[in-house]
């Protein structure tokens, strides 16, 4: 059972379709008796990361969330903000973040980029993941995914990097430790390519 946590940020219909389509089963997860349920976890999150933070904090799921990830090592994953809300810090806001990955969340430095707009990186791109990373299995490296950010996650440890992008240079568009799992680019916008890595996530 995939839980998609739904603390009122991130496109939880979207995921939710998907995984109807797949007919895999999931639960929309409001509190934390639903997240007990689940065999892994979804994080989306859109927005800024303090008031995401805030959000999760005021949901009561935050604690049992730690609990699922860290000590029973439930596979998750975090989407966009999701993904930066695993980080120790936001150069965003002010609070800490969830510190499951050691690493500061960026922003985009648009001196880098000569075309306009600068940010945020909003459209198409392609991702260069590891040669060993099984959740891309399957994916069209031509297409890539969707991007809508002005924040990247910079991890402390290289071999925490999953899969990297190129704007305004070279940046940690995907990172895995462990059981953990996040992207930044939005799989349940990126058509195929983000169903097949769906798919790839509910088969791990």
């Amino acid at each position: 059972m995939i839980a998609i946590i739904d603390y009122g940020l991130g496109n939880i219909s979207a995921f939710a379709n998907i995984y109807k389509r797949l007919n895999v089963p999931f639960i929309i997860a409001r509190t934390p008796d639903d997240l007990r349920q689940a065999s892994k976890i979804i994080l989306p999150g859109v927005g800024a990361f303090d008031y995401a933070m805030q959000r999760l904090d005021d949901s009561g799921m935050r604690s049992s969330l730690d609990e699922l990830v860290l000590e029973c090592k439930i596979p998750v994953l975090g989407v966009c903000v999701g993904m930066q809300m695993m980080a120790t810090s936001s150069d965003e806001g002010v609070k800490l973040g969830l510190n499951w990955i050691k690493g500061v969340v960026k922003k985009i430095d648009a001196t880098k980029l000569a075309h306009k707009p600068t940010t945020p990186h909003m459209g198409w791109n392609q991702v260069s993941p590891k040669k060993d990373a099984d959740i891309f299995a399957g994916i069209d490296d031509e297409q890539g995914f969707y991007f809508l950010h002005s924040y990247y996650f910079t991890c402390a440890n290289d071999d925490d990097i999953l899969a990297v992008s190129e704007y305004a240079g070279h940046f940690s568009c995907a990172v895995h430790r462990d059981n953990i799992y996040g992207f930044q680019f939005h799989p349940e916008k990126s058509l195929l390519n983000g169903v097949c890595l769906l798919k790839n996530f509910a088969n791990l």
